[in-house]
């Protein structure tokens, strides 16, 4: 049979949550024997090779269905479903679409992010398959448009990926990744300058210093905080830090969340005299990861070719 596609899958992995938490590569394999899947079609692989066909497709219903707030993911691998996912499941809906999707404030915001963002936010990253048939893809635009459309919402789910892998981790890994990050922006000349002090206990509120050339002439002092999202850094916190930095003598620092800063926290960093403060919050961070490949691979490569008119131009009889 043909398997369904990721929108037509939406319903019934809700409806699978509904019953119970899941394990993922259960409620795959539970999909594909509601479907009656052959082996050979368990096995169909997406064009790049990187998963199967109904694992990118039940991900991609689940990533969805997350950004709207009907599924969670309290751990890396399990989902469940939200009050708002059962609230749409008793208004018994014959199926599940973006449409629906688009009147919940998180989807909206998760369809600009898609629509805004420009090239340089759950499961392993072989999830990323083939572009989902978003609603921000438009039948006016062009092949090449929706090319590009396509790739920043596999970008964002990228990112969320990322970001939940992240939380996941250990402090140490959550440092170690702020070190690697730094060396690919190209500060420091090795690990050892990237990372100086990084982790060290009661270093009066800095978390640690980076030199910011290979000679070391200036340095930025940073301070890591991982969040869990909903918990905002306040200006309190930021207020704290620029403090710290003063103590040290300071010129420059970097705060680094996972989470995201209030408007006061913001407000605070833009009037700190000549201290020069930069916040970065969960999604600046996972956007660099991706603009300077940390932590991410290429998973497929698309080669768009038009005609070389150079080519025709030379061979013109004169």
């Amino acid at each position: 049979m043909t398997i369904p596609t990721y929108d037509l899958l939406m319903l019934p992995v809700l409806r699978h949550c509904a019953e119970t938490t899941w394990q993922m590569r259960d409620l795959i394999r539970r999909i594909a024997d509601d479907l009656g899947l052959s082996e050979e079609e368990r096995a169909a692989q997406i064009p790049s090779g990187s998963t199967t066909i109904i694992a990118s497709r039940v991900h991609w219903a689940k990533t969805y269905l997350k950004q709207a707030g009907l599924l969670e993911q309290p751990k890396r691998g399990v989902v469940q479903i939200t009050q708002r996912g059962r609230d749409v499941l008793a208004s018994n809906p014959t199926k599940i679409d973006t449409g629906l999707l688009e009147i919940y404030p998180e989807f909206q915001s998760f369809v600009r992010r898609t629509k805004s963002t420009s090239g340089p936010a759950t499961e392993d990253l072989t999830m990323v398959g083939p572009a989902p048939e978003s609603s921000s893809i438009q039948p006016s635009e062009t092949p090449e448009e929706q090319i590009t459309t396509a790739s920043k919402t596999l970008n964002e789910a990228l990112r969320d990926a990322l970001l939940a892998r992240i939380l996941e981790a250990s402090p140490t890994f959550f440092e170690q990744l702020i070190i690697d990050l730094l060396l690919r922006m190209g500060y420091g000349g090795s690990s050892a300058d990237a990372g100086e002090h990084l982790g060290r206990t009661g270093d009066g509120g800095v978390d640690g210093v980076i030199r910011e050339d290979h000679l070391g002439l200036d340095r930025v002092y940073l301070q890591a905080k991982r969040f869990q999202p909903g918990n905002t850094v306040g200006s309190e916190m930021v207020q704290a830090f620029i403090g710290a930095l003063i103590g040290k003598g300071a010129q420059k620092g970097v705060l680094i969340t996972t989470s995201t800063f209030s408007k006061a926290a913001l407000n605070v960093a833009t009037q700190t005299g000549s201290l020069r403060l930069v916040l970065l919050d969960g999604y600046a961070l996972t956007n660099l990861m991706v603009r300077f490949n940390v932590g991410v691979r290429i998973s497929q490569t698309i080669d768009i070719k038009r005609v070389d008119l150079d080519y025709f131009e030379d061979s013109e009889p004169e």
